[in-house]
């Protein structure tokens, strides 16, 4: 490998399943690419453009070969990769560990060292590799050892997302396969409850995450607002509100997990783009020692559906998030004492708004903000004397 720092942070990005799923085509990516530029994604961190599921024939050729459906891709995905590549963008693209995608198109079970020689030819960045179809009697841990080891032997440089919805134990061996991110958690939904149940899910996860292998908790769904070609994945009451995209982005932000866009960021309104271009929580999530973010309860009694997260950063400073997922207003009230801030020491925390980008003042001992229902306050906390 020569990009020694492929990994190193969690990557940014955009996929194309959550809105489009299997209506996918040249033009979309291409224009998606466009957008990247034009509207400051780029500028903001996100880099790679991701096709997913449902790019392929569902026949592989005489010698074994995916082929691309050229009626979706007519200029093929070598030519797709070189338009993304000329934008200064990374380009993704969707297999599985089965004998068929989730889709029922062609995976790469036993034919994962053809298939890595092949995506490295097209000139990908990213492999998202997905976990359905797999022959029950293998082991999944060895199948994505397996597509690690042809990743990595294939000539390219190519970051691997391993995506088997935290079956399998993969806490227990995802970081030694050589994935540099991980799907840990079930299918993301654009509804409230999907995003509450999957950020609580991993509460206790903290220690699985880091630098070069990433606790993935599964696309963003901000600024979806319901649209999606699957029901599954939409709305049937328009999706989230913007106070809830907005703590959507902030825990997937704070507990490290990658940033990959899943709206239609063509048709993207300003609420939607001043949330996903935020470059205060981005730079928390992008912070370089990429640490788990640890729980605190704001009190002793009636803590369910509220809590704290603490995230040490690398220049000191703490980022400290206050999520109300309860449906009515809470005072949530952090003890400096329990981040290791002592009042002994005589230090204080400077406090930043990340959301409202200002100086909120010096604090001792303890910060209590009003939290308002399903919504969060996420600030930068500095010591000072």
């Amino acid at each position: 490998m020569e990009n020694k720092r492929l990994g190193a942070v969690p990557p940014m990005g955009w996929n194309s399943w959550n809105t489009f799923t299997w209506d996918i085509n040249e033009r979309l990516i291409r224009d998606v690419a466009d957008k990247f530029f034009t509207e400051g994604y780029k500028e903001a961190g996100y880099e790679y453009i991701v096709i997913d599921d449902c790019w392929s024939l569902k026949d592989r050729d005489e010698e074994g070969n995916l082929v691309a459906d050229s009626t979706k891709f007519p200029s093929g995905m070598k030519a797709l990769a070189d338009y993304i590549h000329l934008k200064g963008l990374k380009f993704g693209m969707y297999s599985c560990n089965g004998t068929h995608t989730c889709a029922g198109y062609p995976g790469s079970f036993e034919h994962e060292f053809q298939d890595a020689k092949l995506f490295a030819e097209y000139g990908i960045d990213l492999l998202k590799y997905d976990n359905c179809y797999k022959p029950k009697q293998m082991s999944g841990e060895l199948l994505y050892k397996r597509m690690s080891l042809a990743l990595k032997n294939s000539g390219r440089d190519i970051l691997f997302s391993a995506c088997n919805w935290g079956e399998d134990g993969v806490y227990q061996w995802i970081r030694e396969s050589g994935a540099h991110m991980f799907r840990s958690t079930e299918d993301i939904h654009d509804n409230w409850d999907s995003i509450k149940n999957i950020a609580t899910s991993q509460l206790d996860k903290e220690c699985y995450t880091g630098s070069y292998c990433h606790n993935d908790m599964d696309m963003l769904v901000v600024g979806m607002y319901g649209g999606s070609n699957d029901s599954n994945i939409g709305s049937k009451i328009g999706g989230c509100t913007d106070n809830e995209y907005k703590t959507h982005f902030s825990l997937w932000s704070i507990m490290g997990s990658p940033l990959m866009i899943g709206c239609d960021i063509r048709n993207a309104n300003q609420v939607t783009k001043d949330i996903l271009m935020n470059p205060d929580i981005i730079a928390i999530n992008q912070d370089i020692e990429c640490r788990g973010a640890y729980r605190i309860e704001p009190s002793w009694w009636n803590t369910e559906g509220i809590f704290i997260l603490v995230k040490a950063l690398a220049d000191g400073n703490l980022a400290i998030g206050f999520f109300n997922l309860t449906d009515g207003d809470r005072e949530l009230a952090i003890k400096f004492w329990d981040t290791g801030l002592s009042y002994a020491s005589g230090m204080s925390l400077s406090l930043y708004d990340c959301w409202e980008h200002k100086e909120l003042g010096v604090f001792k001992e303890r910060y209590a903000p009003v939290v308002k229902a399903h919504d969060c306050v996420l600030v930068r906390a500095k010591l000072v004397r």
